[in-house]
């Protein structure tokens, strides 16, 4: 049976990221297999602006193609350099796409978004 690599994306504060961290500290503490990926914006607007279509676009093909660097991958996607270089940084930096040397790898297969409508974010 084939498992999905998933990584879950949720609008929180670093009070709820803590709990998360802990929740998952005291499940394998436990003994539970624990294999889980969480990337949080501290508010909707950021995780909007983040996950652009055009990053999206880029965080598909880079898990479907591999990228060897970033000019590769702009010119696979028919897109400026210094653009595609932005999305790489942005994306890298909240953790959704990871770089190897100058080897790019988007290692999920399925990005899970949660956003509260009773929190306030």
């Amino acid at each position: 049976m084939s498992t999905t690599n998933k990584v879950q994306v949720d609008v929180g504060s670093l009070t709820d990221m803590g709990k998360r961290f802990a929740s998952a500290w005291n499940r394998a503490a436990a003994g539970e297999q624990v294999s889980e990926t969480h990337v949080t914006f501290l508010d909707v607007q950021t995780m909007l602006d983040t996950l652009s279509p055009r990053r999206l676009e880029l965080l598909r093909h880079v898990r479907q193609h591999g990228a060897a660097n970033v000019r590769e991958l702009a010119t696979a996607l028919g897109r400026d350099y210094k653009n595609v270089h932005q999305d790489v940084a942005m994306l890298e930096s909240a953790g959704l796409l990871l770089r190897d040397g100058r080897k790019l790898t988007a290692p999920w297969d399925e990005l899970q978004a949660n956003v509260s409508l009773t929190a306030a974010t």
